[in-house]
């Protein structure tokens, strides 16, 4: 029987790894070994932060509605529940875009509310 060689499988296999961490710092991007144990803890960041970034954007975007609205005198629990009572169903990531974009509009909306909590 012939024997099998394996170097051709060797490496495709680091170069696929190296290609991968491509961008990596120091060994990390050209030390095959290094290279591997880096790439498999990014794709692990990568998997969580996937989820991470859902959270860090509703923040984000709490954050916007929040210090736009308190300029009307408002606070952003309040401007919550005014929205809740107007009947206006607009989520945060809209609702933080038009307060970051279009401060006018905004205006409008926050008028709604307050007319609506009275």
């Amino acid at each position: 029987m012939a024997r099998v060689k394996r170097g051709t499988t060797t490496h495709a296999r680091h170069k696929k790894v190296l290609e991968q961490s491509k961008g990596f710092v120091g060994r990390s991007s050209t030390n095959y070994r290094i290279a591997r144990e880096r790439l498999e803890k990014s794709l692990q960041y990568a998997y969580r932060d996937r989820r991470v970034k859902k959270r860090e954007f509703r923040g984000l975007w709490i954050q916007r509605i929040n210090a736009a609205v308190r300029e009307h005198g408002l606070t952003y629990s309040r401007f919550i529940d005014g929205l809740k009572k107007a009947g206006i169903e607009m989520d945060r990531k809209v609702l933080a875009a038009i307060a970051y974009d279009d401060a006018e509009s905004f205006a409008a909306i926050v008028k709604k509310v307050q007319a609506a909590l009275g």
